[in-house]
């Protein structure tokens, strides 16, 4: 009697195996094509089910495709109300592909399979990837506000040459505090990236694509988003007149 297993008022005979070297979501997937190729009609009353952490990834998984949207969508209608332009909310957005291609890279140097670990440390990524972004817009916006006091917002008193040295004053401030905030990071993150010991197999797949994809976010928020908001800024200034700032963001 000991070793009969019921659940939910049923017998139950279980089949254990464990997975090594690929992800859950593959294994799983090959292992029921091998059942439905050898087992063609089960017996009546019996059914095959999938259960351990394989049914934890899954609920896991729905649980993500539901939030993940959710936030993203936050995050787009925070931006907007903080820069009132679709085009600035863009150009902080698209800091996020990029920093998910530092994390991708992270996890197939280092041979980490995709599971609900490293799902998290995307959506910790995403969030200061973001942060890098706004930071550096705001202190171009401030910069621009500031040359408006200046030399006024109209096209006799200021060129492109002057949007462009507000643009590099604006992002030069911001260098020293985003490295500075990068570096402590991946200083503090250190141990655990080398963490060997019982648990580092949970937390290295949340720590491997922040790091990685921190360091490629913040590439592209200190030299790529001056260059785009510059270029985006000059043509508005050719075809408006004026520049288009936010007048209280210092």
């Amino acid at each position: 009697p000991p070793m009969i297993n019921s659940e939910n008022a049923m017998l139950r005979g279980t089949v254990l195996f464990n997975v090594r070297g690929r992800d859950m979501g593959s294994v799983v997937k090959d292992a029921k094509r091998r059942v439905e190729q050898h087992i063609k009609q089960l017996p009546q009353g019996y059914y095959i089910e999938w259960s351990g952490q394989y049914e934890n990834q899954v609920s896991a998984e729905k649980r993500l495709k539901i939030i993940m949207p959710i936030v993203l969508i936050i995050i787009a209608v925070v931006l907007f109300f903080t820069f009132r332009s679709a085009t600035e909310v863009m150009i902080v957005l698209a800091g996020m592909p990029v920093a998910m291609m530092g994390g991708i890279y992270s996890l197939h140097f280092f041979d980490i399979n995709f599971s609900v670990a490293v799902a998290v440390g995307f959506i910790a990524l995403f969030g200061i990837a973001v942060e890098t972004g706004v930071l550096i817009l705001v202190y171009i916006n401030q910069a621009f506000s500031s040359l408006a006091d200046r030399k006024g917002n109209t096209s006799e008193t200021i060129n492109t040459e002057d949007i462009n040295k507000a643009v590099y004053a604006g992002a030069v401030l911001r260098i020293r505090p985003v490295l500075m905030t990068v570096v402590v990071d991946i200083i503090g993150l250190l141990p655990v990236l080398l963490a060997t010991g019982v648990g580092s197999d949970v937390v290295k797949p949340i720590t491997l694509p922040f790091v990685f994809g921190l360091i490629s976010s913040t590439i592209y928020a200190l030299i790529v988003i001056p260059v785009v908001f510059a270029l985006i800024k000059e043509w508005e200034f050719k075809r408006t007149g004026k520049l288009t700032f936010i007048s209280d963001s210092r």
